[in-house]
């Protein structure tokens, strides 16, 4: 796929190659200098669509003036043949490059030539990537930070995948440990309160509270009657969990099935602890010298391998000597392996036995000191998890309706529920607003706005430009136009400032898809598509379709359906739909 965009910049430079060429045979220029400079675009497209500042860069070893340097070099340049039509000079030395028709209808033909796969890379070179994402607790409902984290995850992966990269989907399922054990004792705390009554079985104070306990407490008594009251704790315990975990995980799958995301693995903690790969990887990390013993527990020297990530880093001894470095037990004095050595192994897993060369997760902001630790941790362990391992953290989300934070549901009393959510606005418009912005900045979702049909509503603005083009289409093949193909339309006729606007606009998707897949920032996607969608709606207004003759007629109609591909496209990477009607 060409990056046109890219192609550009690359023919400026080769022009610039060959005319300072030209120029230092002709005695115009001295000969032997090695030109260096950058190629932008400019925010002004009255300084031309593409600027060059070779002749600036190039005084020093050439010895002139930057303008004589570029007068030099734009008096013995040749556009014959190129995508450029002039090129002019512009302040202390800047050379201005225009496009020609044949650049623009280069970019649709491209568009056409690659149809729903239009912007794909090879940046990532068929590299087996792991996206790790939402891998919520499974004792309760999937909640609003899971609903950022899941389209977050689920379109970072479309466009990864898009850049050359073997992408692979997973949701870690954390049914061992802490959690689970506070989850049974909530759900026991329930059970006996049915069997004995609220007053006579305390609550436990760190319990889970929700309406959700009560009703599988209460599911559990219906199955199972009294039979589990005076059973071993342990036992009623692990029935309890099991029963829990049983229904909930199955409803996070619906759920996350409704909101458009299918994994390629559920992958469970607790066959780690089962097949004892975390013991094995806790004691390999003891082989290498890692851990202590310390009051009856196992340590991992945290500190020591922070320190010598943070050297490799570039850090001087003196700044990492001042850092307030900790170190983490990997196995108690009871015996039970912690959360971190579950998950070293469980990323140990990703790496080293399932292949991925790399792993990225996605997490709520607050785990941004256990970031470092896993590094450091599969760094000790030999597998560079200092760079193989990328952890996107996530802001906040603020919910909001009537101009005010929304915090409680009134279905549950606990935090808003993604099911409850998406009750009240549609997959697209959580999709699109939950992926509007950089992972690192919050998200304040206005729920007034998301159903708001209007161009105020940036999902509605988005899908409502491809809709107006589909409506276009129609009308116009009931006159008999067809949109014609890109080596039948006559380019020269579009040159109104905004079919240039409109098609440099299409010619940028590749750009942002790799910079998107470069910065792990999906936000880019939905940020370009609302422009596109702007510079449609302004040219559709100024430039006249239907009723004009008919080479201007079929090139704007050819130029209205490479947006209504381009737009169905990047909707697509965010699983947001493409309407037809509205």
């Amino acid at each position: 796929m060409a990056n046109l965009i890219q192609y550009a910049k690359d023919q400026v430079t080769e022009l610039t190659r060959k005319a300072y060429e030209a120029a230092a045979a002709e005695g115009v220029l001295p000969a032997g200098a090695e030109l260096k400079g950058s190629v932008e675009i400019p925010k002004d497209p009255q300084n031309g669509d593409y600027a060059s500042s070779y002749a600036m860069a190039g005084a020093k070893a050439l010895k002139m003036n930057p303008r004589a340097i570029a007068q030099a070099l734009a008096g013995h340049m040749d556009l014959t043949g190129t995508i450029f039509s002039s090129v002019e000079i512009a302040g202390p030395g800047f050379m201005n490059f225009r496009l020609g028709p044949k650049w623009y209808g280069d970019v649709l033909a491209e568009i056409e030539a690659e149809g729903p796969l239009y912007g794909q890379g090879d940046q990532g070179k068929g590299q087996k990537v792991m996206v790790e994402f939402v891998s919520a607790n499974p004792t309760g409902p999937m909640h609003m930070g899971n609903a950022r984290g899941g389209v977050l995850g689920d379109t970072l992966a479309n466009v990864l995948a898009r850049e050359g990269y073997d992408t692979w989907k997973e949701f870690y399922v954390n049914d061992a440990g802490n959690q689970i054990h506070k989850f049974a004792v909530s759900l026991q705390a329930r059970y006996l309160q049915i069997l004995l009554g609220e007053e006579n079985v305390p609550f436990p104070e760190d319990g889970y509270h929700g309406q959700d306990i009560k009703e599988l407490a209460r599911g559990f008594y219906e199955l199972h009657g009294d039979s589990y009251k005076d059973a071993e704790e342990q036992t009623r315990l692990d029935a309890l969990a099991a029963y829990g975990l049983e229904r909930n995980i199955p409803k996070m799958k619906e759920d996350l099935r409704r909101y458009g995301i299918e994994y390629d693995q559920w992958f469970f903690e607790s066959s780690l602890h089962e097949s004892g790969y975390v013991a094995e990887t806790v004691d390999l990390l003891a082989q290498k010298g890692w851990t202590y013993e310390k009051d009856g527990a196992l340590w991992l020297n945290t500190t020591e391998l922070l320190k010598k990530k943070y050297l490799a880093e570039g850090k001087s001894q003196k700044q990492v000597d001042k850092l307030d470095l900790k170190d983490d037990v990997l196995r108690r004095a009871n015996g039970f392996y912690t959360y971190f050595a579950a998950d070293i192994a469980y990323h140990r897993n990703k790496l080293e036995v399932r292949g991925f060369d790399k792993t990225i997760d996605v997490w709520g902001a607050d785990h941004h000191g256990h970031v470092a630790r896993l590094q450091a941790a599969l760094d000790g362990l030999g597998l560079d998890g200092s760079h193989r391992l990328v952890v996107v953290l996530m802001q906040l989300v603020n919910l909001l309706q009537d101009g005010q934070p929304v915090r409680m549901s009134k279905r549950s009393g606990k935090a808003i529920a993604l099911h409850d959510l998406l009750d009240e606005v549609s997959v697209d418009a959580a999709r699109y607003f939950f992926n509007a912005r950089a992972a690192t900045t919050p998200v304040d979702f206005d729920l007034d706005l998301a159903v708001r049909e209007d161009s105020e509503n940036p999902v509605y603005y988005v899908q409502y430009a491809h809709a107006r083009i589909c409506t276009l289409i129609t009308r116009l093949a009931e006159e008999g136009y067809q949109v014609p193909k890109a080596a039948e339309i006559q380019a020269e006729v579009m040159n109104t400032p905004e079919e240039y606007a409109l098609i440099r606009t299409l010619a940028r998707l590749p750009e942002e898809l790799r910079a998107a897949a470069r910065d792990y920032d999906p936000s880019r996607i939905n940020r370009y598509l609302t422009e596109l969608a702007g510079d449609f709606h302004r040219f559709y207004g100024a430039c006249r379709i239907k009723g004009e003759e008919e080479s201007v007629l079929l090139a704007r109609l050819k130029l209205a359906d490479s947006v209504r591909s381009v737009l169905a496209n990047g909707l697509g990477l965010l699983g947001v739909t493409a309407p037809e009607k509205m």
